[in-house]
């Protein structure tokens, strides 16, 4: 959520970033309006209550004859009271539900644009060549018995799957490869509940804007997350974190879902775009002075870990138009997949600036001066499906094995895949 206040202190400057994510001014006004109403409403219940309480204290030191008119006045102020306490419940239930959708800033050095518009940074890695015909990732799990896609279907239905033997070997190997990488630069290591009530989806803006791609269970108030980031980031919701604490980083495994809302019929061979899969997410909590820096930290780190895979890649800064509601910036890897011919995406890392955190209410104790909101940011260290995908078809030989990279062979055990 963005600061209210802003809109009081700098309006034009809150509009003209906005602006730049297509928000519309007339909405941006409207919401300034509202806000004022809110304000002047919490003056009057206040102004009103103290009024209650001088009158209700008078009573008891009023002349008999005149305490019966002082009990009226009193009990007239307590009906105002009442009255504007009223308006202000749903004043304050309207503007949560106004502010709720709003994006954050975005940064000033992030690109403008649309999707498809990013700006490609640098890249890394050596694009793959091959003296035979290539085979995309399911051709050679198949043909390994190390993906099963026709039985997941009759299970669950489409966009499901099963790894199996070596393919489930991998993923075990690429998630503790992801997760040792991140330690070394002092993540902590999390297993979070996957299993969320909405503050924690709230608090981290997938809710209200997100909400057609998110599962929810039938009988209980849970939400399914599609990313650790929102277990991570709720770790510390309602919470006075002391200045000397921070940075704090922590590193998280886990199941994902989501819907994949409005993408029929796009991706739907393999594991590319599924509605389960598995990732191990970054996050942190940083002074608000330190979030670009850590901002890139975590970009190296997603860079490191895909370096090592001997994957080829591209970093690209993401256009505004292109980012989701709580990202102020954001940084995308695009590996380049030989089955598809094609850059497709494998990391993303956000700055959400104090975004989340406003939501969330965590905040700094400073040893001097106000408490700060911290600032968060997330960056995924390894989506394993698609980390699949890049490995298999990049280090793929003409007989269907597959090479595997130096950095990951102390974790499988073994130098090559699905030889025959």
């Amino acid at each position: 959520m963005i600061d209210p206040r802003l809109l009081r202190d700098d309006f034009e400057s809150v509009a003209t970033a906005l602006a730049r994510r297509g928000y519309d001014r007339d909405d941006l006004v409207a919401l300034a309006e509202l806000d004022d109403r809110r304000r002047n409403l919490v003056a009057e219940v206040d102004q009103a209550r103290a009024a209650q309480r001088s009158a209700s204290k008078a009573i008891g030191q009023a002349a008999p004859d005149e305490r019966q008119a002082m009990i009226d006045a009193a009990s007239a102020l307590k009906t105002r009271v009442g009255d504007l306490e009223v308006q202000l419940a749903e004043v304050e239930r309207e503007h949560a539900a106004r502010f709720a959708p709003v994006p954050n800033l975005p940064h000033p050095e992030a690109p403008d644009g649309v999707e498809g518009d990013g700006i490609v940074l640098r890249t890394f890695g050596e694009r793959p060549a091959f003296d035979f015909e290539v085979r995309d990732h399911v051709e050679l799990l198949e043909s390994a018995d190390a993906l099963d896609l026709a039985r997941a279907a009759k299970v669950s239905g489409a966009r499901f799957a099963y790894l199996k033997g070596e393919g489930a070997l991998l993923e075990f190997a690429l998630v503790r490869y992801a997760i040792d990488v991140a330690m070394r630069h002092g993540h902590v290591p999390v297993i979070p509940p996957v299993l969320v009530r909405e503050e924690a989806m709230y608090g981290t803006g997938f809710l209200p804007t997100d909400e057609q791609q998110i599962f929810m269970t039938r009988d209980d108030d849970f939400y399914l997350v599609g990313t650790s980031e929102v277990p991570l980031a709720a770790l510390h919701m309602d919470e006075l974190l002391d200045e000397e604490q921070l940075p704090i980083r922590y590193v998280g495994y886990s199941p994902c879902f989501r819907r994949e809302a409005g993408t029929h019929g796009k991706d739907t061979r393999g594991i590319l775009r599924v509605h389960q899969f598995e990732k191990v997410e970054m996050f942190s909590f940083v002074h608000p002075d330190l979030a670009d820096a850590e901002h890139e930290r975590i970009l190296s780190i997603e860079e490191e870990i895909f370096t090592g895979l001997g994957v080829h890649a591209q970093v690209v800064d993401i256009p505004v138009g292109d980012l989701g509601a709580s990202a102020a910036r954001k940084f995308d890897i695009e590996a380049w997949l030989p089955g598809q011919d094609a850059y497709r995406e494998v990391t993303s890392c956000s700055n959400t600036t104090d975004y989340q955190a406003r939501r969330l209410k965590a905040r700094i104790r400073q040893r001097e001066g106000d408490n700060l909101l911290v600032h968060t940011l997330n960056g995924t260290a390894l989506a394993v499906q698609r980390a699949i995908i890049a490995l298999v078809e990049t280090h793929q030989r003409a007989d269907g094995s597959v090479v595997v990279p130096v950095a990951l062979q102390s974790y499988l055990g073994r130098e090559v895949l699905f030889a025959r």
